[in-house]
């Protein structure tokens, strides 16, 4: 336990957060927020919220991680520390080590492989456990609970283990959407946002578990309040929404079904002859 404690001390350091917020402010923003227009809305919703908490967002882009560290106040940005997964970003210290010096960034086992994920977090050390340990110390987490970025646009559901998190260390989530991330550079895309597209970060009420509520319950709760905040201003704007982009989603793979149907059924038919 000791071990692991020690393990986390970088986390809460006042020298590294300092060190970290002059690269934010000198570097990291000044970048974003002349690649991108961003509006950032709902600032007052935290002037009440003390760490620790869990930043909750939808995630279709790159973008998003630093969008939400530049549209916080830095008394709240300054020990956050962001989730990244295990198997890509942590990997390799040249991906690794700007994580850590912009983003404060702790592994997170995204499951895609258990026993080889459990075989890293044996050697690489306490992966499964961090989240819940950073909390205790009073370093607030931003975690995306769908576990990817979105590849078509459209928000995935969110697994139930922030909510689990939140309920179990008593600490309230924090509903952040992104607007426009998607479109300025999807996962797709190769090079970076040209023209200055205009991206959004709507920050919403801090959301407490509910006395007697379950994770599936409070997980679909944040899940409800990340959509109404992103389409409210989706539409407010003239962005697309996410139901838009589910609705684009569900025809491309209507289309692909059939596609795919009616050239097994050729085929089929060519070997009956």
């Amino acid at each position: 336990m000791a071990r692991e404690k020690d393990a986390r001390r970088k986390y809460s350091s006042p020298v590294s957060a300092t060190t970290r917020q002059a690269a934010q402010i000198l570097l990291l923003r000044p970048y974003v927020w002349r690649m991108l227009h961003v509006h950032v809305h709902g600032v007052a919703n935290l002037d009440d919220l003390e760490p620790p908490f869990v930043v909750v967002a939808n995630h279709s882009s790159h973008l998003d991680t630093p969008l939400i560290y530049g549209a916080l106040p830095s008394r709240l940005s300054r020990f956050l520390a962001a989730g990244a997964a295990a198997d890509f970003f942590f990997d390799k210290w040249w991906k690794s080590g700007p994580m850590s010096l912009f983003f404060n960034s702790f592994p997170i086992d995204r499951g895609r492989d258990r026993s080889d994920d459990e075989a890293k977090g044996r050697r690489k050390g306490n992966v499964r456990g961090m989240s819940a340990g950073l909390l205790e110390d009073g370093v607030p987490l931003l975690i995306f609970p769908e576990g990817t970025r979105s590849r078509n646009g459209a928000m995935g559901p969110f697994k139930p283990g922030v909510a689990a998190l939140c309920i179990s260390r008593g600490v309230p989530a924090v509903p952040i959407a992104i607007v426009g991330a998607y479109a300025a550079w999807p996962s797709q895309q190769k090079h970076l946002p040209r023209g200055r597209p205009e991206v959004h970060v709507v920050i919403g009420r801090p959301m407490a578990p509910l006395p007697g509520e379950i994770a599936h319950e409070f997980n679909e709760r944040m899940r409800r309040q990340v959509l109404e905040l992103h389409d409210t201003t989706a539409r407010a704007y003239g962005a697309r929404t996410l139901a838009e982009y589910a609705h684009t989603a569900a025809l491309e793979q209507t289309s692909r079904t059939t596609t795919k149907a009616l050239a097994d059924d050729a085929q089929r038919k060519q070997e009956d002859r």
